[in-house]
């Protein structure tokens, strides 16, 4: 492996914590900003409750409806939701060509309710004026408690 393959693999893991700890904060237009302009963000819910975002500007406008009252997740149930925190785990990192690459990263997320929900992310990434960015990620939720803040109860898995 390479110094610049090694420097490409760092730079994704550094994005990757950088779009949990944007989302997790609320921060709408950093979240967004680690995406490309026709990047996509697809989640996979029962129910057919999933989303389906093409653009940054899209991708900006749910982050930013995240923070109405009534829209955010975890509203209207019985424990609010204060804080949430995602972790990321194993992450495999496959770089397939000078400026692309893709990763498979297992997480799960605690919330002031404990353990709530948990899957992986399918990234697909491009260089971009040597920034790396999520052109496309899919998100599957692989479990979620019955006590979820975050996970509606008709599109748990």
């Amino acid at each position: 492996m390479s110094l610049e393959d090694l420097l490409a693999r760092e730079a994704i893991r550094a994005l990757l914590a950088e779009l949990a700890q944007a989302g997790d904060s609320v921060r709408a237009e950093e979240y967004a900003a680690c995406f490309t302009e026709d990047g996509m963000l697809q989640t996979e819910a029962a129910g057919g409750q999933g989303l389906d975002l093409h653009g940054r500007a899209a991708i900006l406008a749910w982050q930013q409806g995240l923070r109405e009252p009534g829209k955010g997740m975890g509203q209207g149930g019985a424990i609010p939701l204060r804080f949430a925190r995602h972790n990321l785990t194993t992450c495999k990192i496959e770089l397939t060509g000078p400026d692309s690459a893709s990763a498979r990263t297992y997480w799960h997320v605690m919330t002031n309710a404990g353990p709530d929900h948990c899957g992986v992310y399918r990234d697909d990434l491009r260089r971009v004026d040597g920034t790396w960015l999520i052109a496309r990620r899919r998100v599957k939720t692989e479990w979620a408690a019955e006590t979820s803040l975050m996970v509606p109860p008709g599109s748990r898995p």
